[in-house]
């Protein structure tokens, strides 16, 4: 890559848009026509054609029924049709309810069932899924398929190669529009939908145009799903907002990473912490020397990280940041600098100083905000903040203080503005770049007919995030075995949020309010070595 143009005039090279979706990808598409938008397994989509093929889709969803403020689910791994989809129906006032392809079908009907979608796009391995999901919903949404397959039902691609004259419809859309739901965890146990409106997506795809230099050359491999906030925010948005090139893979291998970043030529990437190390500890045999990837975000990145990825890896750049569902894109390491190994860095920054992003303070149980150094809860005030959860008028209401959100984690500020993160307030587990709900899992181990009560909790994982430890007081007179319970979860339950360690135990520490104290069960330094490992199984 030769000389890099500052983010503001990356965004100049394109006529100014109206803060839509649709205005966005016209403005990029008017200025280079030809140039690779999409790239995915042999297909190469350019920035006119996928302007043309969404307005299709936007035509073709208006003919199935699907109006303003509709919600259209997904269920695959990354495909070039969930990008065609979301932009379609943000063309359109349409909402998509991306969902992870491999939940089971009862969690994948909560949250279709939540949402009230009309229709799902889904991968032929995910259709037997989705079928069970919605086989209990009061109404069948209709059901399409991202790729060909030995069924009856139509394919996507099909059914827009049938649509070439029909009348793109105009973009009537608001900046304010909702256009996607983001089902994430919480400590309820059930997942809230996170509401975005196309101005998040958009400043969030600007922002990071700022946070990792992108130009318009660059190639972004999006090796992260498209069900999380990494993937659609930053990756797809800043790809777009950049005039750049997207590479998607269908999910992340670690066998063939270097393979797929040398093929594709990709110049940058997105990781999470299990993603950067993995590829750690990976076999050097599977580097490809040579690529060209130049830059990588992701987070938390150690000193080991910063090391091999510069000097083994010849990876010049690696940024670190911190988002949630609810605030994408409100931290970072500055691109030029200084680095923190370790921290979340600075409030992100808008490519137009006119323009501001994240404020950040850490602040006491009271709301007061504290001075650095001190610990205390991270809020944040953003213009890319969520408009809600979706039909969950309390938890939008629990989020927020004085218009600032209350992310739950407990985090410090040095002296020179960045943030360092320090522990979770809220029962949540990090895995993965996941948030996985202990109430979800205490649900559903409480659920098995031999068990009295569970509790599950995050302990440190080697990757550098957490993994899961559940303890469980069986029923009186019953006998459960650790590896009972980590088949009722396997069947109950996405493979991700299957325990490591399940400890049997007598009772478990309760609050004076007779809830579980979690925060005790984190202190038994001896929990863990207690618990059965079922890594080795």
């Amino acid at each position: 890559m030769g000389a890099m143009l500052p983010p503001l005039e990356v965004l100049r090279l394109y006529r100014p848009h109206a803060g839509t979706v649709a205005s966005l990808l016209d403005s990029r598409a008017a200025a280079a026509p030809q140039r690779e938008c999409l790239v995915f397994e042999q297909q190469s989509i350019g920035y006119a054609q996928l302007r043309e093929r969404v307005g299709r889709a936007a035509a073709w969803l208006q003919a199935r029924g699907v109006r303003t403020g509709d919600r259209i689910g997904v269920m695959s791994t990354n495909h070039p049709s969930t990008v065609v989809l979301l932009l379609a129906l943000a063309r359109i006032g349409a909402v998509m309810v991306p969902v992870n392809p491999d939940y089971k079908a009862a969690e994948a009907g909560y949250v279709f069932g939540h949402a009230e979608v009309s229709g799902i796009l889904c991968s032929p391995d995910a259709l037997p899924t989705v079928r069970a999901a919605i086989a209990a919903l009061p109404q069948a949404p209709w059901l399409v398929l991202n790729r060909g397959a030995n069924d009856v039902l139509p394919v996507f691609d099909d059914e827009l190669d049938a649509l070439r004259d029909a009348a793109v419809p105009p973009d009537a859309q608001t900046p304010d529009a909702p256009c996607v739901f983001i089902y994430t965890s919480g400590t309820t146990g059930f997942p809230k939908g996170v509401m975005h409106g196309q101005r998040s997506l958009i400043l969030a795809g600007e922002g990071f145009v700022a946070r990792m230099y992108l130009q318009p050359d660059d190639r972004l491999l999006c090796i992260l799903p498209m069900f999380h906030i990494n993937a659609l925010f930053y990756s797809l948005a800043g790809a777009l907002a950049a005039g750049a090139t997207l590479i998607l893979v269908p999910r992340f291998s670690a066998s063939t990473f270097w393979h797929d970043a040398a093929r594709t030529r990709a110049t940058e990437a997105n990781t999470i912490a299990a993603v950067s190390n993995i590829l750690l500890r990976r076999p050097r045999s599977e580097f490809v020397p040579g690529h060209t990837l130049r830059k990588i975000y992701g987070a938390p990145f150690t000193a080991e990280t910063y090391d091999v990825f510069q000097r083994e890896f010849g990876v010049p750049t690696l940024i670190e940041g911190y988002g949630m569902s609810e605030i994408p894109g409100a931290l970072n390491n500055p691109f030029e600098g200084p680095h923190k190994i370790g921290s979340m860095g600075r409030p992100s920054v808008h490519p137009d100083p006119a323009v501001q992003l994240a404020r950040l303070k850490v602040v006491d149980d009271d709301g007061r905000e504290l001075p650095d150094g001190e610990v205390g809860e991270l809020v944040v005030k953003t213009p890319l903040v969520m408009q809600g959860y979706y039909r969950d008028a309390e938890q939008t209401r629990a989020a927020f203080r004085d218009g600032w959100f209350l992310t739950g984690d407990l985090a410090r500020r040095d002296a020179d503005g960045y943030f360092w993160f320090i522990a979770r307030k809220k029962d949540i587990i990090r895995k993965r770049g996941e948030n996985i709900s202990g109430a979800e899992l205490d649900r559903v181990v409480e659920s098995h007919p031999q068990v009295l009560q569970a509790a599950a909790i995050p302990v440190p994982d080697a990757l550098g995030e957490d993994e899961i430890l559940i303890a469980v007081v069986p029923r009186p007179g019953a006998t459960v075995t650790p590896h009972e319970v980590a088949d009722w979860c396997r069947k109950h339950l996405a493979a991700i949020k299957v325990p490591r360690y399940v400890a049997i135990v007598e009772s478990l520490p309760l609050t004076p309010t007779h809830r579980v104290a979690k925060y005790q069960m984190r202190a038994d330094a001896g929990l863990r070595a207690r618990a059965t490992d079922l890594s080795g199984r």
